[in-house]
């Protein structure tokens, strides 16, 4: 009897630390996780800077996406600005929009408000839906840790299939230093029908703020 006592109370034990230690399985697994390389990437359905809904489905002639968790404050992620709409003005002619989502939480990070978003979107130039993701569950799927992280997705019979990961190019904080451009590279090998080489590269920038 005393040692079924001592059983239960040790399982209580464990079921107080794991609350208070703030564990949950399907979060836990959902961001810690994410994406890898062959994922499929579920749908999307956020609200751009303009006011709209935003989803993959909006771009049925799309071969793909270039999906950047970006957001209005990390330098990084400003110094990348300029390159992710040139990256959209150069591959959603052939078949690859850029999609930037921004997964802050505004309560930490005052400046990631939506209006805030709005002004950056118009100040910056931005030629691609920067998209709100206020639930903070997109990014979580993902698996984004830092602001910016690239996904390229491939659509594949229907699903959009995960090709590379990481950093736009190999300086992300100088333009002008880049020597090798991960990503843009990542995409020319799918549009000459072949494997990605370089699948997955560091990204660097400042972690989401949850």
């Amino acid at each position: 009897m005393k040692t079924k006592t001592i059983s239960v109370l040790l399982f209580m034990m464990l079921i107080l630390i794991a609350v208070f230690s703030g564990f949950s399985p399907m979060l836990n697994d959902a961001t810690n996780s994410g994406y890898t390389i062959g994922s499929e990437a579920a749908a999307i359905n956020l609200k751009n800077v303009d006011g709209r809904m935003v989803s993959y489905s909006d771009y049925p002639e799309a071969l793909g996406f270039i999906v950047i968790f970006t957001c209005n404050t990390c330098p990084y992620a400003v110094a990348s600005e300029d390159r992710m709409v040139d990256l959209d003005k150069e591959f959603t002619p052939k078949g690859y929009p850029v999609i930037a989502i921004n997964p802050n939480n505004p309560t930490v990070q005052p400046d990631d408000t939506f209006e805030l978003m709005q002004q950056k979107a118009k100040q910056a130039g931005f030629t691609f839906p920067y998209l709100y993701d206020e639930s903070q569950s997109v990014y979580a799927i993902y698996g984004a840790r830092k602001t910016p992280h690239v996904y390229l997705l491939q659509k594949e019979n229907d699903k959009r299939i995960v090709r590379y990961i990481g950093a736009i190019d190999d300086n992300v904080r100088n333009a002008s230093a880049v020597k090798e451009r991960f990503l843009a590279n990542a995409i020319y090998e799918l549009l000459d029908g072949k494997e990605v080489t370089l699948k997955e590269t560091k990204a660097i920038g400042c972690s989401v703020k949850q």
